[in-house]
């Protein structure tokens, strides 16, 4: 959180504090946390500061919970207007222990309106040696007229990279044995949040007792399937390839993994390779596996744009279709058979190319010449001669427009296919 750091140490140090704060963020990015910490830079023995010793009385009071001026509040459990009122009740005095009097309210966003308009009398005339820090996930929630009277940060979610180092300094404390790539998994897994991740991470050390945390242990207890196979099943379908991806499909299930995981796996399977396709110099990067490297830059290689996007536009429906079927392998099955059928067409500006190129050669044929009747001798009788006068057929000139209409999407794309071949 390099924003939110920069612009608290500068304020810190320029004695420019402001009197209330709003972090918002997703779950595990550090928002109490961060609160706690500000409360001891405020607090600490020679505060408001930056760095502190690690034996400093308030900051130890701070972290066990026991300081007099820094109370924190749940506002989930605490929602009306009596409790905000209670808790305000000694805003009013002198901090007692420390240097600021300092309320950190977690979950604001679920106070109720009569509390907020409690809690908004005292922002707009906050004591002097008053500070409030307000936590929440669902920043919309608050009201403009509380939110315009404080310093909004935004904590971002913290990148696979950073927690992958984070574990593994955990681990590597521990002393558990693991495997690089099960670590980066787990940071995957965790989208973002600390918290999630240090959870799943308990549950792989717990699940792995007296051996390494591998990336076998780590994907069976995520339910993610082996990522060799959804590479495997994810080249068939795209190659169109039916049969083959049937005993795929159908192998992978017998096998015990769950026909949504499945579908899942095939998502992010197309949008690593979409990304590999896009972003330059992706494949070299630490967060891929060595197989996300080799499969996944070949396939992004040799597959088009369109086809991809495409084919993750179909997954994501049988994804969705397969959620609400009682049956949902056979969804998910009929949902890959549609998807493998479509997968190989080229590009519907391609199609339109080749469709007009098609029309326009059929259009430019030279017709044959008609065949002139033989004249004959003038008659005598004149009704006579007007019978016997041919009178040659007027073959009707092809337009550009017939010749489309007799083209087919089928033989449209096999015949693409053979120019491409």
């Amino acid at each position: 959180q390099d924003a939110l750091v920069k612009t608290l140490k500068n304020a810190i140090e320029s004695g420019r504090l402001h009197h209330a704060y709003v972090l918002q963020g997703i779950r595990g990015t550090g928002k109490t946390t961060t609160a706690r910490l500000l409360a001891k830079v405020l607090n600490c023995e020679n505060g408001p500061s930056t760095t502190w010793e690690n034996d400093d009385p308030q900051c130890q009071a701070i972290e066990n919970g026991t300081h007099v001026d820094v109370l924190e509040f749940d506002a989930a459990s605490h929602t009306g207007v009596d409790d905000i009122r209670s808790l305000f009740e000694g805003v009013n005095y002198a901090p007692v222990q420390g240097n600021y009097k300092v309320y950190i309210i977690d979950e604001v966003h679920m106070l109720s309106k009569q509390a907020f308009n409690a809690l908004l009398k005292t922002l707009e005339e906050p004591p002097e040696k008053v500070k409030f820090i307000f936590a929440t996930t669902e920043v919309n929630k608050i009201p403009v007229t509380v939110l315009s009277r404080c310093q909004r940060f935004d904590l971002k979610r913290i990148s696979a990279e950073d927690l992958c180092g984070l574990y593994t300094s955990i681990l590597d404390k521990e002393e558990v044995k693991y495997d690089q790539a099960a670590v980066m998994q787990i940071a995957k897994a965790a989208d973002g949040s600390a918290r999630d991740g240090l959870s799943l991470l308990d549950q792989a050390i717990a699940l792995s007792v007296g051996s390494e945390v591998s990336l076998d242990v780590v994907n069976n207890m995520l339910g993610m399937a082996d990522r060799a196979r959804a590479y495997d099943l994810f080249e068939a379908l795209m190659s169109g390839d039916m049969t083959q991806m049937l005993e795929k499909l159908n192998s992978m299930y017998e096998t015990g993994y769950d026909p949504l995981m499945i579908v899942s796996d095939l998502l992010s399977v197309a949008h690593l390779i979409t990304k590999l396709k896009t972003i330059q110099g992706l494949e070299n990067s630490n967060t891929l596996s060595e197989l996300e490297k080799t499969r996944g830059n070949a396939m992004a290689q040799k597959l088009g744009l369109e086809n991809l996007s495409r084919a993750y536009q179909m997954l994501l429906t049988v994804m969705n279709e397969a959620k609400l079927a009682a049956r949902p392998f056979e969804v998910v099955e009929m949902g890959l058979i549609r998807t493998a059928h479509m997968a190989p067409m080229p590009a519907i500006s391609s199609l339109i190319d080749m469709a007009k190129g098609a029309g326009s050669a059929t259009a430019k044929k030279p017709s044959r010449p008609a065949v002139q009747a033989p004249i004959s001798q003038p008659q005598s009788n004149p009704k006579q001669a007007t019978a016997n006068k041919t009178v040659p057929e007027q073959k009707p000139v092809a337009t550009k427009e017939d010749n489309l209409q007799n083209i087919t999407w089928r033989s449209l794309v096999e015949s693409l296919q053979r120019n491409h071949a």
